[in-house]
């Protein structure tokens, strides 16, 4: 195997980095965001164990893409990015478009679940229930975020089983949006009612500010 891989303090490192960032984002106190943080963390230590440590995924497919493209080395790091191959992007992956549309979603993502928990924290401190920035487009901005993030990475780097994690861990979201959604109704009454219909779940409405 290529010495592209075996690096277990760069899958360490970048799992550890990532996971900081949506800590640090979403600051969990409930059972409800130490859930939701712990699945993003496993999409996320799984993605790096693949990507740098042992690439479970090619090694599983590696006699069906060593007889489709045998003049290619898919234990060398640069050759882990198989959507760049099996679509027929040539040159540098890292800057074909599916990657760049990965970057872009991994910002956006970040972004949006950091502009949402303060909007969050500070509705929490009043008392109040959050309506502005990304929850006047969206009743639940930081699960779309966290589908967002995890859908960039797949972008540029999918595997077996961060591809049968995404779908589970949407799932999930929706789940405990569902579950939060009841516990707002009970504590903002009539007033999440009318927030209910008019914002839809995770979809933003571009554009929207609070009423």
């Amino acid at each position: 195997m290529s010495n592209d891989y075996g690096l277990w303090s760069l899958v360490v490192i970048n799992s550890a980095v990532f996971i900081f960032f949506a800590f640090s984002f979403i600051k969990p106190k409930s059972k409800m965001d130490w859930r939701s943080l712990g699945a993003f963390s496993a999409f996320i230590i799984a993605l790096f164990t693949e990507m740098y440590g042992f690439p479970l995924t090619i090694y599983f497919l590696s006699g069906w893409l060593s007889e489709i493209y045998p003049q290619i080395d898919f234990y060398a790091h640069e050759n882990g990015h198989l959507l760049h191959t099996l679509l027929g992007f040539e040159g540098d992956p890292h800057f074909d478009p599916l990657h760049l549309a990965s970057n872009a979603l991994i910002v956006i993502g970040f972004f949006i679940l950091a502009s949402a928990w303060n909007v969050l924290y500070q509705a929490q401190k009043q008392h109040r229930l959050a309506k502005d920035g990304w929850y006047a487009r969206c009743r639940h901005p930081q699960y779309l975020a966290f589908v967002l993030i995890m859908f960039g990475f797949l972008l540029q780097w999918p595997t077996i089983p961060t591809l049968v994690m995404f779908p589970i861990l949407v799932f999930v979201y929706v789940r405990l949006a569902k579950y939060e959604e009841g516990i707002a109704l009970d504590e903002f009454g009539g007033e999440y009612e009318v927030y209910k219909e008019t914002t839809p779940r995770f979809i933003p409405q571009i554009g929207r500010v609070a009423s």
